[in-house]
């Protein structure tokens, strides 16, 4: 790695406490960022002329499903319950090593081309492993765990026992957690109330608070979920993991469309995190988050793509945009508005990952995890908002370089520590005899 980078005459939106857009210049040394100016000369460090390009703080995606990109386009126009129950738990349990190792590596390489420095990954119960080895070699900032599941109210051909989950989520968590001087960090993940005993779910909660880290899991994503949480424990979602213990700051819970006022007052309380996925949330027809009152209540918000087949891409451009716009009918056109959806991605995403000392804005101090974007191009010109831009009209394929730790993991459209042309290449080989179908 280079000892120093000066990022030249770019247009730099910093997200800093006075969300200063500059033009002007970045000084990198090793991992970090120590200057922020509008010229800062520097005769001893690398140069980069950005005059074309916005750089924004690397994008964070709070909730997706690596091991789930095999299978976009092959379980389209069901509602959540069957999308799980008849293609994508079924999918997931034919995973072999091999077609697990080629998922993450595929969902990877689409995140990073679209800007995604930082994810939080939801696994699955097989060959977890594989995903934290793509993770490695991929140089995006992670967190990441197996998912958990060994409960009675939700069928499943993968069901474990809840001393196996456990096991294996330790074993993985003493290995993996904090790798690479924390790039990469485990979360706990049971997969959503239906699917765990209140055993297994109590048990990740005190592992996550006993080793300081995160709970993720789902809640509240679809009303016949919600319905049948409320028919089997005699409370509502957000409700049971209050009554385990479970309901604090470490918990970050995906979806969250089906709650009730008390149930926000909780997770305003609780400092509970919602992880916001739109298009994923629209396409199952499981409906709209009340993303507008979580935020105005002060909880945090953040936002992620889910998985590839429930949405089917995992671009977090088009979440920024669907975030913003799917409230407007409902809540008014000023609900909202670009500056505060471009948080979602940024500061609200280091936030529910309590990372903010590390990334979120382009600052001093901070990780050099950047995204360069062209400026000028016949879909985005002209503007004088910048975060109307970034969030309207600016596609994913306007991402150009993508740096995590002051190390390029994409140059000039260019994957830089895979090989896309072989990926592709063995992806159309396995597929052809795919046991996804």
């Amino acid at each position: 790695m280079t000892e120093q980078i000066l990022i030249k005459n770019a247009i730099i939106v910093t997200m800093n406490p006075a969300m200063d857009v500059l033009h002007g210049d970045i000084l990198i040394k090793h991992d970090k960022i120590v200057r922020v100016a509008e010229n800062i000369p520097e005769k001893h460090a690398e140069q980069m002329d950005a005059a074309g390009f916005i750089v924004v703080p690397g994008l964070i995606q709070t909730h997706v499903h690596l091991c789930q990109a095999l299978f976009r386009n092959l379980a389209d126009d069901l509602s959540l319950l069957e999308w799980l129950n008849d293609k994508i738990l079924p999918f997931e349990n034919n995973h072999t090593a091999e077609s697990m190792r080629m998922s993450a590596r595929l969902g990877l390489a689409e995140l990073i081309k679209s800007g995604t420095t930082t994810i939080m990954d939801m696994g699955t119960v097989n060959h977890q492993e594989m995903i934290f080895e793509e993770l490695a070699s991929s140089g995006i900032r992670a967190f990441a765990g197996k998912a958990m599941m060994d409960g009675n109210h939700f069928p499943s051909p993968m069901k474990e026992s809840t001393g196996k989950s456990i096991e294996e989520s330790l074993l993985l968590f003493k290995k993996w957690h904090n790798y690479d001087q924390g790039r990469i960090k485990y979360a706990f993940a049971p997969r959503f109330v239906l699917s765990c005993s209140h055993e297994l779910l109590t048990e990740a909660g005190r592992l996550a608070r006993e080793h300081g880290t995160l709970l993720h899991t789902h809640a509240s994503e679809n009303i016949r979920e919600t319905q049948l949480v409320q028919q089997i424990f005699g409370m509502r979602n957000i409700l049971v993991f209050d009554k385990l213990g479970l309901a604090d700051g470490n918990l970050c819970l995906a979806h969250c469309i089906w709650t009730d006022e008390e149930e926000q007052e909780l997770m305003r309380d609780k400092k509970i995190k919602v992880l916001h996925c739109p298009s994923a949330n629209l396409k199952l027809g499981s409906g709209i988050a009340p993303i507008p009152r979580y935020l105005e209540t002060g909880v945090t918000v953040s936002i992620g793509a889910d998985g590839a087949p429930c949405n089917n891409n995992m671009d977090v451009f088009q979440e920024m945009r669907l975030a913003s716009l799917i409230q407007k009918p409902v809540h008014g056109p000023q609900a909202m508005p670009a500056e505060e959806t471009f948080k979602l991605a940024t500061l609200n995403g280091a936030a529910a990952l309590g990372l903010s000392d590390e990334i979120g804005s382009i600052e001093p101090g901070k990780s050099a995890d950047l995204t360069f974007i062209g400026r000028d191009q016949v879909h985005s010109v002209p503007f004088e908002n910048i975060y109307s831009k970034l969030v309207y009209s600016t596609p994913s394929s306007d991402v150009e370089h993508v740096m995590v730790r002051g190390k390029w993991l994409m140059k000039n459209r260019k994957l830089t520590t895979m090989d896309e042309n072989k990926l592709l290449a063995d992806i159309k080989q396995y597929t052809s005899n795919s046991p996804f179908n």
